[in-house]
């Protein structure tokens, strides 16, 4: 995505000279210190914002030793940790991203009632990797449920490989705000996880001018029922996500102010 050139403390500075919004993923991993929070701020412009994901442990991913001694424990930890970001004014969302096997279920639901609680009035996004909470049944009432505990909605654009995927659900469930994730179309390399590099297979899809242009008109139609969409693309581990991004400002017809300043021409 970078030329040889940059330093990889320099990537953000550069990023936000295209962009006017990044997603956070090292987060997942970890609960970071605030200092690297911190850092970002500093050297983004004021416009810039940041949508964080949650860390594994918050949302049943966490396989390893827990470094937490409970649940309360980590949501305090990870709330203080972006709290730079939320003084900053620059905290879009946190996204929280559950994984295949969290179901359609009354414990799942009284998760994701708990996390809302824990995070107060920090705006959250909820994505889901199980097709159960969509079925022609339960659609409905997810979305009502949504609406009614206040989280943003996270549209995926991804392939449709099963139970472990979901549909494209164009249904906002926030007025001020709509996440659209473009996870790429690689429907085989969806379903690849014995492969040791299953991740960068997972996300290696380039999207066509014919696609992108199909999504112009989606985003348009979201745009009436939501205040404010922010679309992030994710199929990048051939480096496709930004060249897919800017594509899709150009078709979108859109020009930022308040970028950092432009230097070199890195993509």
């Amino acid at each position: 995505m970078y030329s040889d050139g940059v330093a990889s403390g320099d990537k953000l500075k550069v990023y936000s000279s295209y962009f006017p919004i990044v997603e956070v993923d090292s987060s997942f991993y970890a609960v970071l210190p605030e200092k690297n929070y911190s850092k970002w701020v500093e050297e983004t412009p004021p416009a810039f914002s940041f949508i964080i994901k949650a860390y594994q442990g918050m949302t049943g991913h966490l396989r390893g030793k827990n470094p937490f001694s409970s649940l309360g424990e980590m949501f305090d930890a990870f709330k203080q940790s972006i709290e730079p970001v939320i003084q900053a004014g620059k905290l879009k969302a946190v996204l929280f991203q559950y994984p295949p096997w969290f179901e359609c279920i009354k414990e799942n639901v009284d998760v994701l009632r708990y996390t809302k609680e824990k995070m107060g009035d920090i705006p959250v996004a909820l994505e889901f990797r199980n097709r159960s909470w969509f079925t022609p049944r339960m659609l409905e009432k997810t979305i009502a449920f949504m609406e009614k505990e206040g989280w943003i909605h996270s549209i995926c654009d991804e392939p449709q490989a099963g139970a472990g995927s979901i549909p494209t659900v164009l249904h906002p469930t926030n007025r001020q705000l709509t996440l659209v994730r473009f996870h790429g179309r690689n429907v085989n390399g969806w379903t690849n996880t014995g492969d040791g590099n299953w991740r960068d297979i997972r996300y290696l899809y380039r999207y066509s001018r014919e696609e992108l242009t199909e999504w112009k008109e989606k985003l348009k139609d979201l745009q009436q029922r939501s205040q404010e969409i922010c679309v992030l693309f994710n199929n990048n581990s051939g480096g496709h996500a930004a060249a897919n991004a800017m594509e899709m400002i150009e078709l979108l017809g859109i020009e930022y102010k308040g970028l950092s300043p432009r230097q070199l021409d890195f993509f």
